[in-house]
């Protein structure tokens, strides 16, 4: 099955004449035969390349289409109109039939459907890579939607992900320059993302985390999960009806304040990375919607929330300080922080890093969101990355990928927003809260019952730590006596090969001083 789906992938490559993409100066020998080789070599195509990409991503199945899904979202690799062809993928796949899908209800359910609904529509509400979702209505009355794991898809990204890997490693082998992006790293996180997605119990689970942090709460909704219809492969949840996040006729019509819709889009961000530390890592718009119900007071919707995140303490008040800097536009402390972290190289010249940050961020930073034209800045950024090889942690790679989300769905709503401007005091706080004055005392507090009850070891500790230095001390003093021997048989070696070069250079003197008398 591998090798055959190794001649599918290379045959769908250059039917779509993908290796086009890549100038012929800088494809690998064996590339070089094979469109030596290849039929389609004689032929032209008439579709703009990024079509052709978005085609070819679709024969080649979900991985292939995941991928493309995270290719959207990277302004900084990929030109707007790229950006646009790609973006087709979020919701434009082909639904597979509604009969196997209730077939695999009622397997992973073992029970009949008629026993669980009253009603499922036969047509998919909504189609994704690697599920489809159908509304129903259970038995007990409440409305829902089933999503419903696409048949084989695991066994099919298993072996994709083996040839991913494979090719990724030739090109590693083949182009050196590459290493510092670590793209086998890459490969295996985004392994790591799809094995997440395809088991629905970890959704649920994850759905569960933030109707706890948002419960009740005006600015974020989550729908309820029905646990007894929760397996691997078939995940039933409340149905929600509401708005497309960028549905923005539908909230002037109902006379919603974009620029407090987007105000709380920011909050609902900082608050899930800072205050819950636990965040919605895939908000594209179909996974966004908005209850419009009271216009005044508009709330978000999560759906899909298979892809989460979450960072360590220590990189939570990092991100933070960073964030701080760069909003301060303390460039020099920013690049500090970058190096700290190890980020960037130790050997990094924090001068020369701290003037390319200022040169790039500088006339950006100062404008209003809505005149601030991103691409050249993420473009600027990974020359400066390039340059300086910064390295990001996966975890970061994910929050990265949430702000341009938020990023670009605040500027929909409201293109005047000023994400600094609301940022800044939440990240004050935040901070203040974290390693202020406020935070010791509590962290004190906290731990002092436990340091009372370890009071009576004290002595033992002090007993044990006064032997430990006493055998320190003695180990220290016999290897100085050591080194001391070592270096008196040193001098005398050396003393003894000087005199026998004394020795030496006399006989050859006294030699040739024979040779010249006798001559």
């Amino acid at each position: 099955m591998k090798f055959f789906r190794l001649l599918e992938i290379i045959h769908i490559i250059f039917y779509y004449r993908l290796i086009d993409l890549i100038p012929e100066h800088k494809r690998p020998n064996i590339i070089k035969y094979i469109c030596f080789f290849s039929p389609w070599r004689f032929f032209s195509s008439q579709l703009p390349p990024e079509k052709r990409l978005k085609l070819a991503l679709e024969r080649l199945g979900p991985i292939f289409i995941k991928l493309g899904q995270m290719l959207s979202t990277r302004h900084d690799l990929l030109p707007p109109h790229w950006i646009t062809e790609l973006s087709g993928l979020q919701d434009q796949v082909p639904p597979f039939d509604s009969r196997l899908a209730f077939q695999i209800i009622e397997r992973e359910l073992m029970e009949p459907i008629n026993r669980i609904f009253t009603h499922i529509d036969e047509a998919p509400l909504a189609c994704a890579s690697l599920a489809q979702v159908h509304a129903g209505v259970l038995k007990t009355g409440e409305a829902v939607v089933v999503k419903i794991l696409r048949p084989n898809v695991s066994r099919q990204i298993d072996v994709d992900l083996d040839w991913m890997r494979w090719f990724v490693l030739q090109l590693e082998n083949a182009v050196p320059s590459l290493h510092w992006l670590h793209l086998s790293a890459i490969v295996k996180d985004y392994e790591q993302t799809l094995r997440g997605e395809l088991n629905f119990t970890l959704e649920a689970a994850n759905m569960e985390v933030f109707r706890k942090n948002f419960y009740l709460s005006p600015l974020l909704y989550v729908p309820k999960v029905y646990w007894d219809y929760v397996t691997p492969s078939v995940l039933v949840m409340e149905r929600v009806y509401a708005y497309a996040v960028n549905d923005i006729e539908a909230f002037k019509k109902a006379g919603v304040s974009l620029t407090t819709l987007s105000e709380r889009g920011l909050e609902i961000f900082f608050t899930q990375v800072f205050r819950d530390n636990f965040f919605h890592a895939d908000m594209h718009p179909g996974n966004v919607l908005v209850n419009i119900d009271d216009p005044l007071h508009p709330q978000y919707i999560a759906l899909d929330c298979a892809i989460v995140g979450h960072l360590e303490k220590e990189d939570q008040i990092l991100l933070a300080r960073q964030l701080m800097a760069l909003i301060k536009q303390e460039y020099h402390e920013l690049a500090r922080l970058l190096i700290q972290a190890s980020w960037v190289e130790a050997k990094t010249p924090v001068e020369a890093f701290a003037l390319s940050l200022k040169q790039l961020c500088d006339p950006i930073l100062t404008k209003p969101l809505g005149e601030i034209d991103f691409a050249p800045l993420l473009l600027g950024l990974f020359k400066t990355a390039r340059k300086f090889k910064v390295q990001l942690l996966p975890q970061f790679v994910l929050l990265e990928k949430t702000l341009v989300y938020v990023e670009g769905l605040g500027r929909q709503l409201d293109p005047t927003l000023d994400i600094w401007v609301i940022g800044r005091p939440m990240l004050e706080q935040w901070l203040r809260n974290q390693i202020g004055p406020e935070a010791i005392f509590s962290a004190i507090k906290e731990h002092l019952p436990s340091m009372i009850e370890r009071l009576p070891e004290l002595p033992h500790w002090a007993l044990q730590v006064v032997k430990q230095a006493q055998a320190h001390q003695q180990l220290l003093t016999q290897q100085q006596k050591e080194l001391k021997t070592l270096v008196s048989l040193i001098l005398e070696e050396k003393k003894r090969h000087q005199a026998n070069w004394w020795l030496l250079g006399t006989f050859l003197g006294f030699l040739l001083g024979v040779l010249l008398l006798y001559r």
